[in-house]
């Protein structure tokens, strides 16, 4: 009975240090904060304007691709609101077409919504980074589940967007998306 203690309190210990791994250390463990006076400013404003093109591919729980995509995005600003129409192709021949709207706040934050986002997603630029959190409602043909989703996006010196994000269900990553994006005249 002594054993079967000692293995539960281990079992115990272990999950407790893999949570705050995650939390603390990993991509999970990342703050906007972090990234204040590291690079030059990313502005949503300035650099996700007008006419994008984003590639990307999707990995799956185990890390192998599962899809490639390019997209072609658009936003147009008004004022410190945001439309970014995107339309992606997939690498089986699917296309799928999205909107944003995104709502900056005069102290970095952001608010995004989308038909397929689950109530109001919440982010925050600050240095070259941009972060947002949201629930994503995948479509049925691709279960229809819903997913919590942080995305980051880094400004690299020559103007390129790097996108990363995590998608999870019950804490768990399902899958993980990586991307560029820039102004299509640069292309």
């Amino acid at each position: 009975m002594e054993m079967l203690g000692f293995t539960v309190l281990g079992m115990l210990m272990t999950t407790t240090l893999v949570v705050i791994w995650s939390r603390k250390f990993s991509f999970l463990g990342q703050r906007p904060a972090n990234f204040a006076d590291k690079g030059p400013a990313f502005d949503l404003r300035t650099h996700l304007s007008g006419p994008i093109l984003c590639e990307g591919m999707i990995y799956g729980p185990t890390g192998k691709v599962t899809s490639r995509f390019v997209a072609d995005m658009d936003v147009q600003w008004t004022g410190n609101v945001g439309v970014m129409r995107e339309e992606f192709f997939y690498d089986c021949g699917d296309r799928q077409q999205r909107q944003w709207t995104l709502t900056l706040g005069n102290d970095g934050s952001i608010k995004a919504e989308a038909d397929d986002v689950v109530g109001l997603g919440t982010g925050m630029q600050q240095g070259p980074a941009v972060m947002l959190n949201y629930r994503i409602r995948l479509p049925e043909s691709s279960g229809g589940y819903e997913l919590d989703a942080v995305d980051w996006m880094y400004l690299v010196e020559n103007g390129t967007i790097m996108n990363r994000s995590q998608f999870r269900k019950y804490g768990i990553k399902v899958a993980e998306l990586v991307a560029t994006m820039r102004k299509k005249e640069a292309a």
